[in-house]
């Protein structure tokens, strides 16, 4: 890996773990990087998963404070983030390569649109909030096992899947949901992991500087996401999405 190359995989790393921390999409700035440097895109999003799920361990870490008293809820959806996980990551190595190829454009671009529609996702949740509702039940728990099973495929706004379901669903405090919504992803992108290092290729190097990177951002997220100016983050994350949209179906 040259200086360049490290430096930049690097950088992305720090960015993905902050923004997964705080809204979710790191993906999308991790995963257009390696590919800009010429790495097949399974072996791109193999590299780059494992590579975040230091970063992903450190956000849950950093919002341990709202995680107080949710363990019954993490246990119940734990076991659907698992679950989902598995089988998305399972999908990715017996489906074709060229299948990623042609499937993941169309994820970058509705993980954009989430991303974009997340301002408007955030008032409706706290109006919903509003009003009584039970703890989830059936539908919050198929629910999260399919945001599982695209997050082991490719996880890019897996974190905006997870809070719009959690706040149209749950009664419970923004911050506090996205709490969960973080121990739930580094379910998701553990499980991934271990099937990845298990069965098919990976890039060391990739993984290792992400995953100094995206630990370092996941803690620096935790503590200070909020203060940056969402609109800034949701155009840098768009524009990255897309541009790797435009990249794979050119390949």
């Amino acid at each position: 890996m040259e200086a360049l190359e490290l430096v930049a995989v690097g950088a992305a790393g720090v960015a993905a773990g902050g923004l997964n921390a705080v809204v979710g999409s790191g993906t999308l700035i991790t995963f257009p990087t390696l590919l800009a440097f010429g790495y097949p895109p399974v072996l791109a999003n193999v590299s780059n998963n494992i590579g975040l799920v230091p970063g992903v361990l450190s956000a849950a870490y950093g919002y341990r404070r709202e995680l107080k008293g949710q363990l019954g809820r993490l246990l119940r959806l734990g076991i659907g983030s698992l679950i989902g996980g598995l089988v998305g990551a399972l999908l990715l190595l017996r489906l074709p390569a060229r299948a990623f190829q042609v499937v993941v454009p169309v994820l970058i671009v509705i993980a954009c649109v989430l991303v974009l529609l997340q301002p408007w996702l955030n008032r409706r949740l706290k109006q919903l909030q509003s009003r009584p509702r039970e703890d989830g039940g059936v539908p919050v728990w198929l629910g999260v096992l399919g945001a599982g099973i695209y997050g082991g495929y490719f996880g890019a706004a897996q974190g905006v899947l997870l809070m719009g379901l959690f706040g149209s669903f749950l009664r419970e405090d923004l911050q506090r949901l996205n709490a969960v919504k973080n121990v739930l992803a580094s379910i998701v992108n553990g499980v991934a992991a271990v099937v990845f290092i298990a069965a098919t290729d990976v890039d060391w190097a990739v993984a290792a500087v992400i995953a100094v990177g995206s630990t370092l951002g996941g803690l620096l997220g935790a503590r200070l996401g909020r203060r940056l100016p969402p609109n800034g983050l949701r155009g840098v994350i768009v524009a990255v999405g897309l541009t790797a949209a435009v990249v794979m179906t050119a390949r």
